[in-house]
């Protein structure tokens, strides 16, 4: 997932928190940074973060996957490189069928695989699984989790509208 920085205000990117049949997410490995994370990317002007992650999915994957709705939004604080940032995680399946017209873009991401969620720990930065562990028990309770900095910052089974 490609960021960009923003001058003004937070950045805002989108991703796909896809499963296969079996329940294993797919991760994707970057040509651009070290580690392996989700499809997905930054949010263009005029651009919904629905829309944007549709657009980023088609790109990077060459496929269109089902998306089953919001699984949580996580906002990243402010580093010296970089602005604050707001990321949407959208959940989604791909059937078998799908599986095997995955095509990377060689410049962009050089990898892929399905990984069991309870490894992700073995893949991903300590940010993004708290983020996708935070986002797959949301989805098991049907809710979307509000993430700061990837930890659920509400009260367990609250949501952002409960009193």
């Amino acid at each position: 997932m490609r960021s960009r920085s923003c001058q003004d205000g937070t950045r805002g990117a989108a991703a796909g928190m896809l499963v296969d049949t079996v329940g294993r997410l797919l991760v994707v490995n970057p040509t651009y940074k070290f580690g392996w994370g989700l499809p997905g990317g930054v949010i263009e002007a005029d651009e919904s973060p629905l829309a944007a992650c549709r657009r980023e999915l088609r790109e990077e994957l060459g496929i269109e996957p089902a998306l089953d709705g919001l699984a949580g939004v996580d906002w990243i604080p402010a580093r010296l490189d970089r602005g604050a940032a707001t990321i949407f995680v959208f959940a989604g399946r791909i059937p078998d069928a799908l599986v095997h017209r995955i095509r990377l873009p060689p410049e962009e991401l050089s990898a892929h695989l399905f990984a069991d969620p309870a490894r992700l720990d073995e893949l991903l930065a300590v940010h993004i699984v708290r983020r996708m562990a935070a986002c797959l028990a949301a989805r098991r309770a049907g809710r979307v989790a509000y993430l700061e900095f990837g930890r659920d910052v509400l009260p367990s089974g609250r949501t952002a509208g409960s009193r």
